[in-house]
């Protein structure tokens, strides 16, 4: 009873995390007319004050200290400060400037980034079905960029952004609170700076209008929520689970796109996402598949009773 609310209980939160974020495209129009560097800037600045009250009312500071004394996981942390920037400023300009779809795309074609990188990086052998999921996502790709004209550099940008900074995140052992405060603090300075830069040119919107200066404002807590929630749920689902939960983000995505922001969808750009679809199927049985194999491997085998 115990494990089956526990599992309840992560599917919640786990949700919840993936509701929100599929539902920022209809955040972030809201917030115009102020620019990208500005709504970056604002939540990232706001992000390590929403986390700096988290910390003081939660387990306090102790933990954050240590990870900036070791050099290798500040190292790890900054680097990834600097990814997520990059991903949240890519994914603002795309929602804000028409491109809800394509955004979505990089979502959906992050897992299969993710697969490429531990072979580049970590040296690791794929199966063939995740070969095949890859190829299939390579193929999509294709497509797309031939109807476009160009490639999707919105989604390539925001898979390879989000996957590095997964890779960071991957190689440090501090805790999810810690490491976000950590994080946020990276950023704080470069955001106050953008604010100063974007106020002297005559373009802050913050403190001009009451209704967008208190939604930038809870940029930070829209920012820091989810990932809490995230965090929380991750620690009480099967890996499987949260793999099938991380697609109701991008799937929420594309629907706001083409329900409610009514973007074009050619027939190319279909087909494509298509196979994108299509990959992640492949790629997901796979995991299901190879999850039950090492689940039946790992059992205890029986000992055989004595006559």
């Amino acid at each position: 009873m115990a494990e089956a609310n526990e599992y309840r209980k992560g599917l919640v939160l786990g949700t919840s995390a993936y509701f929100m974020w599929g539902a920022f495209p209809l955040y972030f129009p809201l917030l115009e007319p102020a620019g990208t560097v500005e709504i970056l800037a604002e939540r990232m600045a706001w992000s390590l004050i929403t986390m700096v009250l988290v910390m003081w009312i939660g387990p306090g500071f102790r933990g954050a200290r240590a990870v900036v004394a070791d050099r290798r996981q500040l190292a790890l942390l900054s680097a990834g400060a600097i990814l997520i920037a990059v991903n949240w400023g890519t994914y603002i300009y795309g929602v804000n400037s028409g491109h809800v779809v394509e955004s979505s795309l990089g979502y959906f074609i992050n897992p299969l980034f993710t697969i490429l990188l531990g072979v580049i990086v970590l040296g690791e052998r794929l199966r063939w079905a995740q070969w095949v999921a890859v190829g299939i996502g390579a193929v999509a790709v294709a497509v797309i960029a031939v109807d476009y004209g160009r490639p999707p550099w919105i989604a390539l940008v925001l898979a390879f952004s989000f996957g590095l900074y997964g890779f960071c995140k991957k190689k440090t052992s501090a805790g999810p609170l810690d490491s976000l405060v950590v994080e946020t603090g990276v950023q704080f300075l470069p955001a106050v700076v953008a604010i100063v830069v974007v106020a002297a040119n005559g373009n802050l919107v913050f403190g001009t209008r009451t209704d967008t200066s208190v939604l930038l404002a809870l940029s930070g807590a829209i920012t820091v929520v989810p990932l809490l929630l995230f965090a929380a749920g991750t620690r009480l689902l099967p890996l499987s689970v949260i793999g099938l939960l991380q697609f109701l983000t991008p799937v929420l995505q594309f629907a706001v796109g083409v329900g409610i922001r009514h973007e074009k969808l050619p027939t190319a750009e279909l087909v494509g996402f298509c196979l994108v679809w299509v990959a992640l199927i492949v790629l997901s049985v796979d995991g299901l598949r190879t999850q039950r194999a090492n689940r039946r491997a790992a059992a205890p085998v029986a000992e055989p009773v004595a006559a």
